[in-house]
């Protein structure tokens, strides 16, 4: 895996996806917020999956 997601999209991934998970966590959102975890991970591990078939990438170094 090559990674395709850049700096700043990666720390707006986990931020999102931090925010939507504690929401589901603390029933504040309807358990679609669990949808967060997607996000998250792809801004920990530095690659989206949605990004391959479409030729994007936020990463200077790919």
């Amino acid at each position: 895996m090559i990674r395709n997601v850049g700096p700043i999209d990666r720390i707006a991934r986990i931020i999102v996806g931090l925010t939507l998970v504690a929401l589901a966590i603390f029933q504040l959102l309807d358990p679609w917020a669990w949808i967060g975890v997607v996000p998250l991970v792809t801004g920990v591990i530095g690659w989206c999956p949605a990004y391959l078939p479409l030729g994007i990438t936020t990463c200077k170094s790919a």
